[in-house]
C-alpha cells in the first residue's frame, strides 16, 4: 500500500475528526474527539491519534477543512483592518463600499475607502481609463492605517486589467507588508456582493496564515512532509498557497465535506443529506455527487456575498442541544453544551439534560454513557423531545426536496442517532459505515476543480463555440488547481441570458473537477 494513503481532517464547532483513507476509498483509521478551545490543539491531537497505527511512509497527501475563518467573522476576532478601493467612477457613486454592513463589523474592518475612475462594461470595454494618480493617493491614505487592501471593479471577471494594474501600483507604493485582494479572483459577477466577499477575504488573510502555519507544523511534528490542501465551499480542494490568498473560499467547507463524504460512503450521487453535529443540523441536496449550490446571495456574518456556497437549511438541533421544562412544556435548544456534551450530559455524569440523554433514554443511542443515569427522566419529556426532533427533520427535508417524489436521506455526523428510521416523503434513511466521520472522509476524497463565470456574446461566434470556450477555460483552471488532466470532467454548465443587453449576451458558468494528479 506504499504511497497510497490520504489524511482528511475536519474541525467543527463540536468535534474534530480525522481519517486515513486508502487509494480504493476504504477507511484505514478514524478518530473523533471534542474540539478544543484552540482548534489547532485539536488538529495536532487528532492527527497524532489517527496515524498511530498507520505506515507514515505511505501517506502522500493531507486535507483540512476548518471553521477558523467562519468563526473569526462570527466572533469578530483576529480580523485585519482593510482599505477598500473601487474602480468604477463615474458609475456606482451612489452606493458606497460596505454600505449595508453591520455596524460592529464595519467599525472592526473598514479603513479608508474610495471610488475612483476605472472599470469595464460587461463586454470588456472601459467605463473610464484607470486613474493611476488616484490609486497612488489612496495608497498614501492607507499607509500605516490598514494591513490589507481590497480592490474591486464592475465586470472584472470579464476584464481583469484595471484591478491587476491597481494592485501593482498599490504593491509598489506600500511594499510587502500590505496584502492585496482583487475581486475577480474571489467572487462571481455582481459588483457589490463580490466587493463584500473581497473585503472579507482581505480581513481573513491573517487568520489564514495562522491556520496554514499550524497545519504544516502539526504535519511536521508527526514527521509528515506531504502535499497539503484545504477544502473549499464547493467540495473541492485548493492548495495551501491558494488558501493563504483566498480564505473566504473555505467559509462553508464543513457542511460540504459532510455531503461529499456521505455521497461516497453511501454510494449515492443523488440524495438528501442530513449532518447532525453537537449543536446544529444541516440538510442539503446532492446532485451528481456534488452539493447543490445556492442560487441566492449568501450572508456571512450579516454581509451579502456571492461566492460559491452549498444550498443548506440549518437549525439548532444536535446531540448537545439542551432540553428544558417538564411534561407538557418541553423546550429543545437552540442553546447547546456543544463539545462539552461528553462531560455535561446526564449519561456521562454531568448535570445538563441534552438530546443525547433523550436519545439514550428513547433507545436511539447506545454505547454513550450510563443509561441508568437517565431512568428518572419522565417518559412524557422523552416523547415530547423526540416528537420535536422528528417534526423539525421532516420539515427540513420537505423544504429541501427538489420535487414531491420520494428520495433517500443519508444521515451522517456524530448526532445522526437522532434521525428517525422512518420519515414521510423519504424512501429510506441510509446510515453508511463511518458516518460519524463523514466530514473528514469528504475532505480526504475531495477533488481539485476550476470554474469560469463570464458574459459571452453569442453573436460574435455561436452559442456552441462560446460554451466550448467556457468549458476549455474551466478545464484549464482545474489543471492549474492540481487536477489530473486525463480525468477532468465538466460537472456543471449554467446559462443565464441577459436580454437587456445587445448581442445575445449570456452569462455562462462552468465548473470542472477531477482527482488530484
Amino acid at each position: 500500500m506504499t504511497g497510497s494513503l490520504k489524511i482528511g481532517i475536519d474541525v467543527g464547532g463540536t468535534n474534530t475528526d480525522a481519517v486515513v483513507v486508502a487509494a480504493d476509498g476504504s477507511v484505514v483509521a478514524a478518530t473523533k474527539s471534542a474540539t478544543t478551545p484552540d482548534p489547532l490543539d485539536g488538529i495536532r491531537s487528532a492527527l497524532s491519534t489517527v496515524i498511530a497505527e498507520v505506515d507514515r511512509g505511505a501517506i502522500t497527501q493531507a486535507m483540512l477543512g476548518t471553521t477558523h475563518p467562519a468563526n473569526a467573522i462570527i466572533r469578530r476576532r483576529d480580523l485585519l483592518r482593510v482599505g477598500v478601493l473601487r474602480l468604477a467612477a463615474p458609475a456606482t457613486l451612489g452606493v458606497r463600499p460596505a454600505a449595508s454592513w453591520p455596524a460592529d463589523l464595519l467599525a472592526e474592518i473598514i479603513g479608508p475607502s474610495e471610488i475612483i475612475r476605472g472599470g469595464h462594461e460587461f463586454d470588456g470595454n472601459e467605463i473610464a481609463p484607470l486613474d493611476e494618480d488616484a490609486v497612488k493617493r489612496f495608497a498614501a491614505a492607507c499607509a500605516g492605517t490598514v494591513s490589507a487592501i481590497a480592490v474591486s471593479a464592475p465586470f472584472s471577471p470579464a476584464n481583469t486589467d484595471h484591478e491587476l494594474r491597481a494592485a501593482e501600483i498599490l504593491a509598489a507604493e506600500l511594499g510587502p507588508d500590505h496584502q492585496i485582494s482583487v475581486s475577480h479572483a474571489v467572487g462571481a459577477l455582481g459588483l457589490l456582493e463580490r466587493e463584500n466577499a473581497t473585503i472579507l477575504n482581505a480581513s481573513l488573510l491573517g487568520v489564514a496564515r495562522t491556520v496554514i502555519d499550524g497545519f504544516r507544523a502539526a504535519l511536521l511534528a508527526n514527521e509528515l512532509d506531504v502535499e497539503s490542501y484545504l477544502t473549499q465551499n464547493d467540495g473541492t480542494l485548493m492548495t495551501v498557497e491558494d488558501a493563504a490568498r483566498f480564505p473566504v473560499l473555505s467559509l462553508g467547507s464543513g457542511p460540504t465535506n459532510s455531503m461529499r463524504g456521505a455521497c461516497s460512503l453511501a454510494g449515492l450521487s443523488d440524495a438528501l443529506v442530513i449532518d447532525v453535529g453537537g449543536t446544529s443540523a444541516d440538510v442539503g441536496v446532492l446532485a451528481d455527487g456534488f452539493p447543490r449550490e445556492s442560487a441566492a446571495a449568501v450572508e456571512v456574518g450579516g454581509v451579502r456575498t456571492n461566492f460559491r456556497m452549498p444550498d443548506l437549511i440549518s437549525i439548532g438541533l444536535g446531540g448537545g442541544s439542551i432540553v428544558t421544562g417538564g411534561p407538557g412544556e418541553v423546550t429543545v435548544g437552540p442553546d447547546s453544551v456543544g463539545y462539552r456534551v461528553v462531560d455535561e450530559a446526564l449519561v456521562r455524569g454531568g448535570s445538563t439534560l441534552t438530546l443525547s440523554d433523550i436519545s439514550v433514554r428513547g433507545g436511539r443511542l447506545t454505547g454513550f454513557g450510563d443509561p441508568g443515569l437517565v431512568e428518572g427522566v419522565p417518559q412524557q419529556v422523552v416523547d415530547a423531545a423526540l416528537e420535536w426532533v422528528d417534526r423539525q427533520i421532516r420539515h427540513m427535508t420537505d423544504r429541501m426536496k427538489p420535487s414531491r417524489h420520494e428520495m433517500p436521506l443519508i444521515a451522517v455526523g456524530g448526532g445522526s442517532h437522532l434521525v428517525p428510521d422512518v420519515i414521510p416523503g423519504i424512501s429510506e434513511v441510509v446510515r453508511p459505515p463511518h458516518h460519524a466521520v463523514a466530514n473528514a472522509y469528504g475532505a480526504a476524497i475531495a477533488e481539485a476543480s476550476g470554474s469560469i463565470d463570464r458574459v459571452f456574446r453569442y453573436d460574435d461566434s455561436s452559442r456552441e463555440a462560446c460554451l466550448d470556450e467556457a468549458r476549455r477555460l474551466a478545464t484549464e483552471a482545474a489543471v492549474r488547481s492540481g487536477a489530473d488532466p486525463a480525468r477532468i470532467r465538466v460537472t456543471a454548465v449554467h446559462e443565464v441570458p441577459l436580454t437587456y443587453v445587445p448581442g445575445q449576451a449570456c452569462r455562462v458558468q462552468v465548473k470542472a473537477a477531477g482527482p488530484l494528479a
